[in-house]
């Protein structure tokens, strides 16, 4: 066990509690303390222990972030939700304007792939970093992609799919973080655009989406094996959802929302890869397409997205364990569909 700090034992309540006063092993522990903090600075340098190591957190806490977004128009204004204090507050904006983008959070930083801007896809990216509250740009994909799903495997963040402003994509790229840079991995079997992304077991699962060819919203997913570099199909949907949120929460995969034409929808379904079906699960509280879609402490959260008539800036989170659904109190500052949203860890 770790030393105390030296703020802590200099307290005079310390020495007085109870505990301390009848344990023996409790004054010996506390007085091998205080003879430490009296050395000096190099001499507790060189004594290299685990009772001298700083106690670290077991996990840090955690903010939400929901970048972008349309609202109705392309938007830059970020927002975080700290769960513990449970409100929003705003951090800096993206440099320029950016809906429809890929989200994911990677080696501490953020990334915001590609999107639309208001007048054009892109294929520009951005990375934040929490604990200087800055954007910085980083290499551009090789193609433009809007309406894309983006996912890290093996240390890689995947652009999978999406719409380059004239065809939906099959294609699918792949960012190395510590060379700055995008290469082609094997495309899907099916152009998905509005598609939706999750990591489970180390395969990533390509969810839903539209196929421009067929002009139909789709209930297949398909898995990539990064290892073979091959896409293979999986179960169907038990409905078509273009446009769903996408999300993974103790080893298995939530598609939640979407649409099939006009039609959007509140319903849930997850799958389970260890034994390869899809089930229902309870309905959200309402109907969401182009809804972000993350996992914290046990829950699954669901955040803005459209009802089919106007953007949505209520949250709401899933129990696995009560199979309900519960609407956060606390709103975003604004509607909007399109975001990327993200789990990052609190800056300290």
């Amino acid at each position: 066990m770790p030393r105390p700090c030296q703020t802590f034992i200099n307290a005079q309540r310390v020495e007085e509690e109870t505990l301390v006063k009848n344990s023996s092993a409790c004054k010996d522990y506390l007085i091998e303390a205080m003879k430490y903090h009296l050395l000096p600075t190099e001499q507790r340098a060189l004594m290299k222990s685990t009772r001298t190591r700083l106690r670290t957190p077991v996990s840090l806490p955690k903010l939400m972030m929901v970048v972008g977004g349309q609202a109705p128009k392309a938007i830059r204004s970020v927002e975080c939700y700290d769960f513990k204090e449970e409100r929003w507050h705003q951090v800096a904006e993206l440099p320029s304007r950016r809906c429809r983008a890929g989200m994911v959070y990677m080696g501490g930083l953020v990334f915001a792939v590609g999107g639309f801007n208001g007048s054009l896809r892109v294929r520009t990216v951005d990375s934040y970093d929490p604990v200087k509250d800055q954007w910085t740009s980083v290499a551009n994909m090789q193609d433009r992609r809007s309406t894309l799903g983006a996912a890290v495997l093996n240390g890689l963040l995947y652009a999978v799919g999406g719409f380059d402003g004239s065809t939906g994509l099959s294609s699918v790229e792949a960012y190395n973080m510590k060379t700055n840079e995008w290469f082609h991995a094997a495309p899907m079997n099916t152009r998905r655009s509005s598609v939706g992304v999750g990591v489970v077991g180390g395969m990533l699962y390509a969810v839903g989406g539209y196929d421009g060819a067929s002009r139909q919203c789709l209930s297949t997913v398909e898995c990539y094996n990064s290892s073979t570099n091959e896409w293979t199909f999986v179960a169907e949907m038990s409905t078509r959802r273009s446009g769903a949120g996408v999300g993974v929460l103790n080893n298995l995969l939530y598609a939640v929302g979407g649409h099939d034409g006009p039609l959007v929808r509140k319903s849930v379904e997850v799958y389970d890869p260890a034994i390869g079906t899809w089930r229902q699960v309870a309905d959200m509280n309402m109907c969401r397409r182009n809804a972000g879609v993350c996992a914290v402490n046990g829950l699954l959260y669901v955040v803005g997205g459209d009802d089919g008539s106007c953007n949505l800036s209520t949250v709401e989170y899933y129990n696995p364990t009560t199979d309900k659904w519960t609407v956060v109190s606390s709103c975003m500052s604004t509607g909007r569909s399109y975001a990327g949203v993200t789990v990052i860890d609190k800056p300290l």
